[in-house]
């Protein structure tokens, strides 16, 4: 019988994606496993009989599910076959995260693996156009579009998925730290906004430009709404139908009662 096998990273998408799927496979590797799902670990030195061993479970599909960042790789750990794809992997490392994780897909496809979307295994986990609550004005709607036309840019250098932006001015990017190091730092320098008492800001989400959508999907989820109160914004967007939401209902509560707005933004860049 075919099985599908989450490949987990840490944060909580594979245990919401886990909770929705009949009895799947879950590996992650060393030091990357979520909270609170038992997952099998593998070495990525050792890919290619861990890609037999999805073989002999019965796996014909794979989706990838949370954060993972470059392991460092054990040059003694390589078994032979694995290690003929070693030039390949690394030259996909140094061309950016985006790149290393493309070969990574390849190879999995490359051996008889599907690779499958979020989107596709869970689409109740994206939502369509619209707003979930709140009302942006016509300046968080500039904002979020400033936002929007920045990440349009800085995809293609492999920086990050979001944005901060207030009043026009881009108070945060995102990084390799990740959203809520960016959402901190606009915390700490939110009085950089030339008006006190104009647009407080929107955190912007999206996938790069020509990412691959079956991984590496921005999340978002009811800490990041947390985490945008507390920087003082006035609510988030993000690329509809292209972003992750956990636990939804949640994030609208705290949304509500923070008087932020919610809002899945369509044709912005």
């Amino acid at each position: 019988m075919s099985r599908i096998a989450i490949i987990a990273g840490q944060g909580a998408l594979a245990p919401a994606v886990a909770a929705c799927l009949d009895d799947p496979l879950v590996f992650a590797l060393p030091g990357f496993a979520p909270d609170g799902l038992t997952a099998t670990t593998f070495q990525l030195e050792r890919l290619v009989p861990f890609l037999d061993d999805l073989h002999a479970k019965g796996v014909t599909r794979v989706v990838f599910a949370g954060a993972i960042r470059r392991p460092r790789l054990d040059p003694e750990a390589f078994d032979p076959r694995t290690a003929q794809l070693v030039p390949r992997i690394l030259t996909a490392m140094q061309s950016g995260d985006d790149a290393a994780l493309r070969t990574v897909l390849d190879i999995f496809e490359e051996n008889d693996l599907t690779v499958c979307s979020v989107i596709e295994i869970v689409p109740d986990l994206i939502t369509a156009e619209g707003i979930l609550t709140g009302d942006p004005t016509d300046a968080d709607r500039r904002d979020a579009g400033r936002a929007a036309r920045i990440l349009a840019q800085t995809g293609p250098l492999d920086l990050g998925q979001g944005a901060v932006v207030a009043q026009g001015l881009c108070l945060a990017l995102e990084t390799l730290p990740g959203t809520a190091a960016m959402l901190d730092f606009a915390a700490r320098h939110a009085d950089l906004r030339p008006n006190p008492k104009g647009a407080r800001g929107v955190l912007y989400k999206a996938p790069k430009p020509g990412q691959d959508l079956r991984i590496d999907l921005p999340t978002l989820g009811p800490d990041t709404v947390d985490q945008a109160v507390s920087a003082g914004l006035a609510g988030i967007a993000w690329a509809a139908g292209q972003v992750i939401l956990l636990d939804r209902p949640e994030m609208v509560r705290r949304a509500q009662a923070a008087g932020l707005f919610l809002w899945a933004a369509g044709g912005l860049d």
